[in-house]
């Protein structure tokens, strides 16, 4: 997570969650996720390339730019799976509650 994130942070992140939420009623889970991180690189390297002039500028630090989003990814992983691992109990029992 972002370490000041703006107030809309959450909000849009819970947008994202509620759409993939909705396709499980009719997707296998995999999929949707498979989906969800597929938008994710797509967004984020149409995003990247709208702040560079050609496209030799934005080659010039694909690795740069490729390593900035795997890690920030893999710490949001990490929070998360920790934090799923820590209350995996609670949060599993609240889930089968939702339908």
């Amino acid at each position: 997570m972002p370490k000041n994130p703006d107030p809309s942070f959450f909000d849009r992140a819970n947008a994202h969650i509620n759409l993939s939420n909705d396709q499980l009623a009719q997707d296998v889970h995999g999929q949707v996720s498979a989906s969800m991180m597929y938008a994710s690189a797509r967004f984020s390297t149409s995003l990247t390339a709208s702040g560079y002039k050609t496209g030799a500028e934005m080659a010039a630090q694909r690795n740069a730019n490729i390593d900035y989003f795997v890690r920030e990814y893999r710490l949001a992983l990490e929070e998360h799976m920790d934090d799923y691992i820590k209350n995996f109990d609670r949060y599993m029992a609240m889930s089968k509650n939702i339908s």
